[in-house]
């Protein structure tokens, strides 16, 4: 049995999203380096995320539920798409984290020389359009 990556997380939340979705659809799925990213997650970098992997013979069926997930734009509370307000685009990354100003900076660099896990990181979406990155 061939197994292959078919997507990579930095959290083990959206990785069992997807891996219930994909077992609900009757492919088995494996989760590689969850213990060790979650033990300490400045090791994703490390360890290049945990995988998601899947027996190779379920490849295109796995492939085009994740491409109809993705394909489904993110929605606000009224249930309106979310859009880029750039360029009015729909395909946009959820749950970005961003070091936009002095205070975040500095949290990042006081979180790498203790070796902690980053404590404040702002969380945006980001258009995958234009790059540009918003609040909701």
């Amino acid at each position: 049995m061939e197994l292959i990556t078919i997507k990579t997380f930095s959290n083990s939340i959206d990785a069992h999203i997807l891996m219930s979705r994909l077992e609900d659809e009757g492919i088995r799925c494996f989760l590689i380096d969850e213990n060790i990213v979650s033990v300490n997650p400045l090791f994703n970098v490390t360890v290049g995320g945990m995988k998601l992997k899947i027996n190779g013979s379920d490849s295109e069926k796995a492939k085009s539920i994740l491409s109809e997930i993705e394909g489904t734009p993110y929605t606000d509370d009224n249930d309106e798409a979310i859009t880029c307000p750039k360029c009015n685009s729909t395909d946009l990354y959820s749950g970005f984290n961003t070091i936009q100003n002095t205070t975040s900076f500095m949290a990042f660099i006081i979180s790498f020389v203790l070796s902690i896990f980053p404590f404040y990181l702002k969380k945006v979406y980001r258009c995958k359009e234009c790059d540009t990155e918003f609040k909701n």
